[in-house]
């Protein structure tokens, strides 16, 4: 539907009726048909914009609308959608047709309503802001350590469909322009730009920049952020993928190999593990990432989010156990047996006496998050774990949480390999099962011993070998059972997967009953599993 109105478009942020028509007659349906826009599933009961703020520094006339969002239940939602107005007279066919909202008139000029991420101009103005520390109005740019001055800007859209977008100025710099906003700063530009400016972690894509929407009395809303780009081979789920290769060629041969450049790679990645969490560690006077203990709060965050997500997961076991094949209802029989055990466990944590602190970590760390370089590596995506608030992502952990999110990647890693390719199928599934723990536990092992040799002996992080254990129990427990859930509803041929992670805790936990070998673990750190 076409946008017509007599206000110039100069104007068009103080265009109330214009504003009107464009949130009831073609916001709906563009959002819907947009990819970054998550409320397709809800049902939704109005849009608006709540708020059009002019781009500041720019010669041209750009705007960032924040659109408002209302369903039918639960919170409503804001998303970002940049806007800008090109007349006939530019080539409409630079825009591609997702970027366009609608035919306008603005008084007396005819164009396109676009998102303006894909006009060149926008993209150039969003540069210079943060080359300036530009703040005008209720927008602030940020420059970062990584931005290097420069006059000359290229920039482009990455053709991705994602929960955000994508560009990219002079090949050399990537920005995330967020599109649904939370009332607080995003955890990602908080880590990056604490890793980069005051940790001086190397093995990330270098803080650039943000910039900031502030309210009165609000904290402020991140609306974009910059990083160094990386040149990077690919994912280190791929490449631990293709390392797996000779190892499962291999296996049909009753023959077990692993390449001393595999358990290099895996080294090098839990040293770098240890180095991130050492520069969240630093010395700082931002509360944000001041280091703390285990106090009576988290105890019982953790515990009752623990409890709760372990209810749900044991009766959806329960209602699809007859769904189960053989090898998987002999693992999730041992979990509901041990289902006491488990909470015993867990409410235990309530009161034991810990001496390790907590700090800010990645909270989403696994192997997908790590990009292999050809002789290192890069961490990536500090926004946290996606199921959570944004203030439960801010909220301070052990460092093992960590840890645990990265052995379980390996666990999955090898156990999709082996139960899931041509070349085991004719093998029975318990030797395979066999066959996996046997490399699991190696790599698991070597990248413990490399992150825990990195921070040398003692680390006020860590209390003992002891605490270290059994926080890993307590994180790895946690994982495996939040990875239940997704199995059990999408993917049932791969529950085997969280049930034997779940059933080597049970196994563990089973030497801390009384009679069992608490002394030998405590004793004995990197091979609890």
């Amino acid at each position: 539907m076409p946008l017509n109105t007599l206000t110039p478009w100069t104007h068009f942020a103080d265009d109330t009726e214009v504003a009107q028509t464009l949130a009831t007659d073609i916001l709906p349906a563009y959002l819907n048909s947009s990819r970054w826009f998550a409320g397709k599933a809800r049902q939704q009961t109005g849009f608006r914009l709540s708020t059009v703020l002019p781009l500041p520094g720019s010669a041209a006339v750009y705007y960032l609308a924040i659109i408002h969002v209302s369903y039918a239940d639960g919170e409503p939602e804001q998303y970002l959608l940049p806007l800008s107005f090109i007349t006939d007279a530019v080539v409409k066919g630079d825009v591609p047709d997702k970027g366009l909202l609608a035919q306008a008139t603005f008084a007396s000029e005819t164009g396109w309503l676009i998102d303006a991420i894909y006009d060149a101009g926008f993209r150039e103005m969003l540069y210079h802001n943060l080359m300036a520390n530009q703040t005008e109005g209720d927008i602030t740019f940020q420059k970062g350590k990584g931005l290097l001055d420069t006059d000359t800007v290229t920039s482009r859209v990455l053709p991705v469909d994602s929960s955000n977008s994508a560009l990219v100025f002079n090949d050399m710099y990537f920005m995330k322009l967020y599109r649904k906003l939370f009332g607080q700063t995003n955890p990602e530009v908080e880590m990056v730009a604490f890793l980069t400016e005051t940790g001086s972690f190397g093995a990330i894509p270098a803080y650039s920049g943000s910039f900031t929407w502030h309210q009165s009395g609000q904290e402020e809303v991140t609306l974009g952020m910059m990083q160094r780009m990386v040149a990077n081979d690919k994912d280190s789920w791929a490449m631990t993928g293709d390392y797996l290769n000779d190892f499962l060629y291999a296996v049909p041969n009753r023959v077990f190999t692993v390449k001393e450049d595999v358990f290099e790679k895996v080294a090098l990645l839990g040293q770098r593990t240890a180095e991130m969490h050492l520069a969240l560690y630093s010395k700082t006077d931002n509360p944000a990432f001041l280091s703390e203990p285990f106090t009576d709060e988290y105890r019982t965050f953790l515990a009752g989010r623990f409890t709760n997500l372990l209810d749900r997961r044991y009766d959806l076991l329960v209602n699809n156990y007859d769904k189960l094949d053989e090898q998987s209802q002999r693992l999730a029989w041992v979990f509901m047996e041990a289902k006491e055990m488990i909470d015993d466990f867990v409410a235990d944590f309530q009161t034991r006496e810990l001496g390790s602190c907590r700090t800010r970590i990645h909270g989403d760390y696994h192997l997908g998050q790590v990009l292999a370089t050809q002789n290192d590596y890069v961490i990536i995506d500090f926004e946290g774990e996606p199921e959570s608030t944004i203030a439960e992502r801010k909220i301070k952990h052990s460092p093992l949480k960590d840890v645990a999110g990265m052995i379980r990647s390996y666990h999955y890693a090898v156990s999709a390999k082996l139960f899931n390719s041509a070349e085991t199928e004719g093998i029975d599934p318990d030797k395979l099962q066999v066959v996996s723990d046997r490399w699991y536990k190696l790599i698991r092992d070597t990248y413990l011993d490399a992150y825990l040799g990195t921070f040398g002996s003692p680390h006020p992080m860590f209390y003992d070998n002891g605490e270290i254990n059994y926080l890993l129990l307590i994180y790895l427990l946690e994982k495996a059972v939040y990875e239940l859930g997704y199995e059990i509803s999408y993917r049932p041929s791969w529950v085997k997967i969280p049930l034997k992670g779940i059933v080597d805790v049970i196994r563990e936990i089973e030497k801390l009953q009384p009679g069992g070998k608490h002394r030998q673990m405590a004793s004995a750190p990197l091979h609890l599993v």
